[in-house]
């Protein structure tokens, strides 16, 4: 008896899940330089991705543009803030004359994957290995949970013109999950309960991180946004989560104390 179609995809998504999880929990393990330059090189690729997907074909130039977003990024985090964000933002301007009618969303998404990936490094920089490591794990457990619960449960879909297979109980069960870890690093830190419900937006925050890339995709009327993985497509598909959930900590920092509890 074959496997359900609605499983098709799982061998190649845990095979070549389980080797992202390796190098990027090796990435934060180690830290310092190593993880500057593997979320610059992640960086460059994504925009690379998103140029190839809204110019809709490849060339130098688009490679050029997801190596100058690498250059940036590495750069960004060796610079004082004030001086980082001119580099953040540049690259968002520098692609829109090859762009077109799709300027704008080039110029808004590529800065939203520099501004998240020097909120990584910088989590990881001035934070630690804990914090960084609670971010990647909201990130992968709202995915993961998102994905079972969505196919064992099924019901409504969140939002099927965008993306027809996410459903309102893989969505709610990120949620839960997200919260769990929240309450697992609250337990063992100084954070205290209110990392549940900043654990919880997060999760959210990455799931509207997922749904901007699928909107980007289904206008483009690609299914993913490069062939880099298998059972997975690009890296903006597998990164689009943790874009939104570092976004969101940017912002959520000047807001409340972050990580809460820690002076």
């Amino acid at each position: 008896m074959s496997a359900s179609p609605k499983w098709d995809d799982l061998a190649p998504r845990v095979a070549s899940g389980a080797v992202m999880v390796v190098i990027g929990l090796l990435g934060v393990w180690l830290g310092g330089i190593w993880w500057h330059l593997l979320i610059a090189a992640i960086t460059g690729v994504m925009v690379w991705e998103l140029a190839v997907m809204l110019h809709g074909a490849n060339s130098d130039r688009m490679l050029m543009l997801g190596g100058i977003a690498a250059a940036a990024a590495m750069l960004s985090i060796e610079l004082p803030a004030g001086f980082a964000l001119p580099l953040l933002l540049a690259p968002a301007l520098v692609g829109v004359t090859l762009l077109g009618r799709r300027a704008p969303t080039y110029m808004i998404y590529t800065a939203v994957i520099l501004l998240a990936g020097y909120g990584m490094m910088a989590l990881r920089d001035d934070f630690g290995l804990v914090w960084m490591l609670w971010l990647v794990l909201v990130v992968i457990v709202t995915d993961v949970g998102g994905y079972f619960a969505g196919r064992m449960i099924g019901g409504p879909k969140f939002w099927p013109r965008v993306s027809p297979k996410k459903t309102w109980s893989g969505t709610v069960a990120g949620w839960i999950c997200a919260g769990f870890i929240g309450a697992i690093f609250a337990g063992f830190t100084e954070a205290g309960s209110e990392l549940i419900g900043i654990s919880i937006a997060a999760a959210m925050a990455s799931q509207m991180g997922d749904i901007a890339e699928s909107a980007i995709k289904r206008r483009c009327g690609v299914k993913d946004s490069s062939w880099l993985i298998p059972g997975h497509g690009g890296l903006l598909d597998r990164f689009d989560g943790m874009l939104g959930a570092a976004l969101f900590l940017l912002v959520v920092g000047q807001i409340v104390n972050f990580p809460p509890g820690v002076q």
